[in-house]
């Protein structure tokens, strides 16, 4: 473990200094990296990674720029975004696709035109150079171990619901076999159902026919893919009158889910550290776009159906529910209290032991927040984070090599 762990420091390292303008024959030379991110309909990508990513990219190579697009959930508008950042000239691309099959043929082009691809959350095909996600089946497993704790010990002769997620994204088959794994032999699975672009909309017209075909009174559970899908599965239920509502998963740790938590009305969510994620998917684009590979950055590989080995980073998700949130979403500021607890929640909030601040003027100066490192899983913080914190600590030391303030692999 110690000499893999200094194996990812040193790879780490390097990469810190692309942006340096230090590096053997690197100069100050500054290029675009393309982004393009997939959907708007789900909050995390424009609140988050859009942001994250821009800042870390910018905090590697002061002198790139970040070319951005969302594709609003349209394959064919991802694939000329696509086209236009190759056309344009960027150097590397980060791209989370709405279509990973779709996506193929611009991968290909890239490709031709030499420019590296990152895969961002979800694996598309073709010859990408990097690959940065979570552990998708564990991210299911966690939502089938906490839909059975939460039916109690009679879970055996339960019958559940499974909302899965979009089926072209492979994600969501992924999700669904760590479920699948939990719940097998454990639940009677009396629906299925598949929720095209994980849409709340969808998700709650599925829902209402499963209450219609089964009965209210014959569902004991709801495995729902995502935070949207159960915001879908959750006015269904309100609709037709289950009262107390039942057990429902989720996934993505939307506010409103976190408020949803709260509020008894979804079991958990699970939260996936935007910040770790869009560390890693930039520093991989920067290192690229300096003619470095992603090998001193990933640790591990995974096979596409069109490739095989590429170099990838999967991320631990960690469950959030009401007795958690604190520890996990508030100490890692993605929300703030203030954020999770209006006054309409203030006694929901006491319940759930959020009684920090509850007003903008208690939250950290914006300095404070920038010395923070973030993400990891408070039961046991990924390797990775640990790493973060050593080169940070290595990088303010007096005559540490680096340069300003600006770390790696966080």
């Amino acid at each position: 473990m110690r000499n893999a762990l200094a194996a990812v420091i040193t790879g780490l390292m390097a990469v810190s200094m692309a942006g340096c303008g230090e590096g053997e024959g690197e100069g100050d030379d500054g290029f675009t990296v393309g982004l393009l991110l997939p959907s708007s309909a789900v909050p995390r990508w424009e609140r988050f990674d859009k942001p994250m990513i821009e800042k870390r990219v910018k905090a590697l190579c002061p002198d790139c720029k970040v070319a951005y697009a969302n594709a609003a959930d349209d394959a064919t508008n991802q694939r000329q975004q696509m086209n236009s950042l190759i056309t344009r000239g960027a150097r590397a691309i980060i791209v989370d696709a709405v279509d990973v099959k779709a996506l193929r043929s611009s991968v290909q082009a890239a490709d031709r035109a030499h420019i590296p691809v990152v895969a961002y959350d979800r694996l598309a095909e073709g010859p990408v150079s990097g690959f940065v996600s979570f552990d998708g089946a564990q991210v299911g497993r966690l939502q089938g171990k906490a839909l059975l704790k939460a039916m109690g010990d009679r879970a055996k002769h339960r019958r559940i619901v499974m909302m899965n997620g979009d089926p072209v994204s492979p994600n969501a088959a992924w999700y669904r076999k760590g479920a699948r794994s939990v719940l097998h032999d454990k639940v009677t699975i009396r629906k299925e159902y598949a929720n095209l672009e994980w849409r709340a909309d969808n998700a709650h017209n599925n829902m209402t026919a499963a209450i219609r075909d089964l009965g209210p009174g014959r569902i004991d559970g709801v495995l729902a893919a995502n935070d949207a899908i159960a915001s879908g599965v959750i006015s269904a239920l309100k609709s037709a009158g289950v009262s107390p509502l039942l057990p429902v998963t989720g996934q993505d740790a939307d506010l409103d889910a976190v408020q949803r938590i709260v509020k008894g009305e979804q079991t958990m969510t699970v939260y996936k550290s935007f910040r770790q994620e869009a560390d890693v998917a930039a520093s991989m684009a920067v290192a690229l776009g300096h003619g470095r590979s992603t090998h001193a950055i990933a640790t591990t590989t995974v096979d596409s159906p069109t490739a095989q080995d590429v170099p990838a980073v999967l991320l631990t998700p960690v469950p959030v529910t009401a007795g958690t949130i604190e520890r996990t979403l508030v100490r890692d500021e993605v929300y703030s209290i203030h954020e999770i607890c209006p006054p309409k929640l203030r006694s929901a909030c006491d319940r759930a032991g959020l009684t920090g601040p509850t007003t903008k003027g208690t939250k950290e100066t914006k300095e404070t927040k920038e010395k923070l490192v973030k993400g990891g899983d408070p039961g046991g913080v990924p390797a990775r984070a640990g790493v973060a914190r050593h080169l940070q600590a290595v990088r303010r030391r007096p005559g540490a090599p680096g340069c300003g303030t600006a770390t790696a692999g966080r």
